[in-house]
């Protein structure tokens, strides 16, 4: 496998183990420690940190969570994706009593990779815009 298939496979793991299926554990070989998310959430940690209790907000509030990949790019040490992250509200979401309703979340996201491992992360999404249709 060369380097930008291995980074490719590096952000689908991190998108299908991690987010989708909340498995922090793989975190460890996946994310440096040198990590930064540049456009977390505010009141969010920017490291490793932030990155589990987000998802862990997600996953109470949509259980069923899952995330579809719909293009993905690798130049050098970045890889870009396309995905939606879909998900019914069945829990409470920041305060927000389940709902029942279906959400889809469109999301672009652009990550660095050093050896294997996310340095940064840089994203756009409609997360607020589908919490404002519960």
């Amino acid at each position: 496998m060369n380097t930008l298939e291995l980074n490719k496979h590096v952000v689908n793991r991190f998108n299908k183990e991690f987010l989708q299926d909340g498995d922090t554990s793989i975190l460890q070989d996946i994310v440096s420690e040198e990590f930064v998310n540049h456009t977390i959430p505010a009141g969010f940690p920017s490291d490793v940190t932030g990155l589990i209790k987000f998802a862990e907000i997600l996953h109470q509030g949509f259980p069923d969570l899952s995330i579809t990949i719909h293009e993905q790019t690798a130049e050098n040490d970045l890889v870009s994706s396309l995905k939606t992250i879909e998900g019914t509200h069945s829990g409470e979401l920041m305060g927000k009593p389940a709902t029942g309703k279906k959400v889809k979340i469109t999301v672009i996201d652009m990550v660095r990779l050093k050896d294997g491992k996310y340095v940064d992360h840089w994203g756009q999404n409609n997360f607020m815009q589908a919490m404002q249709q519960l």
